[in-house]
């Protein structure tokens, strides 16, 4: 788990990723993997966005006669099952940590510090203790997904050089193979 700790609230979600990205230990996305983001983040290499103006939320395809009726919607329904479970992470480590269900009386920095040791007890805890009442799930380094990132990358690890226009339409065809699949295995 990535956690970058000590930005406002009110950051717009993209200048945090670019932060992430830039530091000298910042988040790393493996080979042949990716994020899910939401729509605040632009789609792009190796964080895949819903499609904006396009329904999405859970409860928007609730109830008989709400399925997806195109390939599109298909996707943002997935995508929003997808971030539903990444949600509930977030409460499980807030019923671990029960000082995060409201804002802790310390200062700032100090609030940030203690994000990021929790967030550390907590992988801890996953990884050494066999009582952890939230058990580690086994993770498959070698499974492989229909739908995997477009391989611009080639064996010696240098750098992609694009323009964020030419990495926006990439991850956009890529996000349309995906639907695309989807729609088609579903019918």
């Amino acid at each position: 788990m990535y956690v970058l700790s000590g930005w406002e609230g009110s950051t717009h979600d993209s200048k945090l990723l670019n932060d992430a990205l830039i530091r000298r230990n910042g988040l790393k996305v493996p080979q042949g993997k990716y994020f899910l983001v939401d729509c605040g983040f632009p789609n792009r290499r190796k964080f895949l966005a819903p499609y904006r103006g396009v329904r999405y939320h859970l409860q928007d395809f609730a109830g008989h006669g709400n399925d997806p009726e195109n390939e599109k919607e298909l996707f943002n329904l997935r995508h929003a099952s997808l971030r539903n479970v990444i949600e509930r992470i977030f409460g499980v480590f807030k019923s671990r940590f029960t000082i995060f269900k409201s804002a802790p009386p310390f200062p700032f920095k100090a609030q940030a510090e203690l994000v990021l040791a929790c967030a550390a007890l907590h992988n801890f805890l996953r990884k050494e203790c066999r009582s952890d009442e939230f058990p580690v799930e086994p993770t498959d380094e070698f499974s492989s997904s229909s739908s995997v990132l477009p391989n611009h990358e080639d064996n010696n690890y240098e750098p992609i050089v694009q323009t964020q226009e030419q990495e926006r339409e990439d991850a956009n065809l890529w996000r349309t193979s995906i639907g695309s699949d989807m729609w088609r295995n579903a019918t």
